[in-house]
């Protein structure tokens, strides 16, 4: 994970201040929350909840609907503070902390058959740093995967250091068939690959490929289609092929690791510095688009 300044964080904040995150199944592993660890604190008494959504202003909780809870937030005049928990790849402690808020409206969860209701609080205070980052890199990597679709990242052994990939050595599954590969560069929207074997029956297949990172440790498949191939100058045995995302299947982990390659290497992307290129950028030529 990349170390971020704190004018980055306060640029987060700024940046993203209200806009709302739901926690899917994708939001949480990729932040690694740890529901169980999440609870809303009132008069001394903490309540298991679980966090619906949350900006750096406020946040839906899901609560009990008992009046017990009730009438101890209003004892407390709607002050409470809302726990949250993250793991850390790399540490046996998580990172945990609380932050103030009001609670400012109760709203019935039909699902629960009344056992359970939507809390809204608003922040008092500005949320930890901890969150910001957290969520911070989530929202821009989001941002930036529809930006920056096309920057392509040629995986040079710094650029894998800094993306995290253990090795560009993999495997692409193309209509279940998996083919040995080498993986040659990669961008929010697809990648090239160098393979033995005949290529340009395979344009036009749906395929897979597997990239496995550092941090956090894992295997993330991603699904797409192979667009074109290349002859390799030299190898007849080779091929290039061009892959091109499914972009509503790609992992948000995947898009973090590239976006945190791409803010540290190349900068922000604005009107003076519109390409944004630097170390590992691959070059277009002839309006070819990131080869997909």
């Amino acid at each position: 994970m990349a170390i971020l300044t704190s004018q980055q964080i306060s640029k987060y904040y700024d940046t993203f201040r209200t806009i709302d995150v739901t926690f899917t199944k994708e939001v949480i592993k990729s932040t690694a929350l740890q529901p169980q660890q999440v609870c809303l604190k009132c008069v001394g008494e903490q309540w298991p909840c679980v966090i619906y959504s949350t900006s750096f202003s406020g946040a839906k909780i899901l609560a009990s609907a008992k009046s017990v809870l009730g009438e101890r937030i209003k004892r407390a005049n709607n002050m409470v503070s809302l726990r949250f928990s993250f793991k850390i790849s790399d540490k046996a402690d998580p990172r945990a902390f609380f932050v103030a808020g009001k609670v400012t409206g109760f709203a019935p969860y039909a699902q629960s058959n009344g056992d359970l209701q939507f809390i809204n609080i608003q922040y008092t205070q500005r949320p930890p740093d901890d969150l910001i980052e957290i969520l911070g890199r989530l929202l821009e990597a989001n941002v930036n995967s529809a930006r920056r679709r096309d920057e392509r990242i040629l995986l040079t052994a710094d650029a894998m250091r800094r993306i995290g990939l253990q090795s560009k050595d993999t495997f692409v599954f193309i209509q279940g068939v998996p083919r040995k590969c080498i993986v040659r560069d990669l961008s929010f929207g697809g990648g090239k690959v160098i393979l033995v074997g005949l290529a340009k029956f395979l344009v036009g297949r749906d395929c897979l490929l597997r990239l496995e990172f550092d941090e956090p440790r894992e295997a993330l498949d991603i699904k797409g289609k192979v667009v074109r191939y290349e002859d390799v100058e030299g190898r007849k045995d080779l091929a290039a092929l061009a892959i091109q995302f499914d972009e509503q299947q790609v992992p948000m982990n995947y898009k973090i690791h590239v976006n945190d390659y791409i803010v540290q290497t190349r900068g922000p992307k604005t009107e003076d510095n519109p390409e944004a290129s630097g170390p590992g950028a691959v070059p277009k030529g002839g309006g070819e688009t990131d080869g997909r």
